[in-house]
């Protein structure tokens, strides 16, 4: 499976959308009937910080699951959610925002849409790649074409920023049960720093700690557990690189002296990232694959309220193993 950007890929059917939105046709509601506040995810680590703080005072469904935000395609059963949804909590930072506006788009539902980002101050967020494929490192380059990397919820501090931004939401949409809103996230937030905590002490006698990405996910990661992520295969997802950007990744690693590329489970195959591999081998270099999931998609049967911790605890585990 290839990523395609959402600008290119996010092309709902305009008369599968109109009818999930009008109510006609067959297109289940997707809501329980169950007292409480609709509150819609865009993606996994959404789900799973909203389902700690709602508990059972809010109803959370997630938009995608199986396909993550660079390849999704919305279907008639999530412009259904969308219809009836008090809040629709996205990432933002251009990573699903587009999905959310062409879901809400004629819907009369499109105030619903806030990000979970916005509660990061702007100081802890990072650089990025933006959507156009151009590196912005330099300072002097292009303003209008500033990005910041999107990918927070792999940042332990700023995924704690996260969870507070959905609990004050929720308090201020239901403030009823603003009590329990409060109590579970701080009861969430404290398992959070304490898989921070662990994270950090099983590296913490690591020498060895920079690593090739696979794609340009991993900055925040990096930042929590004290790594370093020297560049990435896929500086944009699906833009595999030409032979003389894999020469120069290549090099780059034997002179940053980089022995571990961070391969995704969702791409482990990746014809790119095995070129890297048999290449620094081939010059004598202990080279290897290390799983780090991202995150960004998710098994509908095993997405609950723990899947979060669980895939980040895997990612530690991982690289504990592979690095010296």
């Amino acid at each position: 499976m290839r990523r395609l950007r959402v600008a290119a890929l996010v092309m709902i059917p305009a008369c599968l959308l109109a009818l999930a939105l009008s109510g006609c046709g067959k297109t289940p509601d997707p809501w329980p009937e169950k007292p409480g506040l609709r509150v819609l995810t865009s993606f996994a680590p959404l789900y799973c910080f909203t389902l700690n703080v709602a508990g059972d005072d809010a109803n959370v469904l997630c938009v995608m699951a199986e396909t993550g935000p660079h390849e999704f395609d919305p279907t008639p059963r999530d412009a259904a959610a969308v219809k009836r949804a008090d809040l629709f909590l996205i990432n933002g930072l251009d990573l699903d925002n587009d999905i959310a506006r062409k879901l809400t788009r004629g819907s009369q539902n499109s105030k619903i849409i806030v990000e979970a980002s916005a509660g990061i101050p702007k100081s802890q967020l990072l650089e990025g790649t933006c959507n156009c494929g151009h590196d912005h490192h330099d300072k002097d380059g292009d303003a209008d074409h500033e990005h910041i990397d999107p990918h927070v919820w792999l940042g332990i501090p700023e995924a704690v920023k996260m969870v507070e931004k959905i609990r004050d939401v929720l308090k201020e949409k239901d403030p009823a049960h603003a009590a329990g809103y409060d109590k579970r996230a701080a009861a969430y937030i404290e398992r959070l720093n304490k898989l921070l905590k662990e994270g950090r002490d099983i590296l913490k006698d690591k020498r060895e700690r920079k690593l090739l990405a696979f794609h340009d996910s991993l900055k925040y990661f990096a930042r929590a557990f004290g790594l370093e992520i020297v560049d990435s295969i896929e500086a944009v997802p699906g833009s595999e690189p030409d032979a003389k950007t894999l020469s120069q990744l290549v090099a780059k690693c034997r002179e940053a002296g980089v022995r571990r590329i961070a391969v995704e489970p969702q791409f482990d195959s990746n014809t790119s990232a095995k070129t890297i591999l048999r290449e620094l081998k081939s010059k004598g270099i202990d080279a290897e694959f290390v799983t780090v999931d991202p995150i960004e998609t998710a098994s509908s049967a095993e997405l609950n309220a723990e899947f979060y911790e669980k895939k980040m605890r895997e990612n530690l585990t991982q690289l504990a193993e592979k690095l010296k």
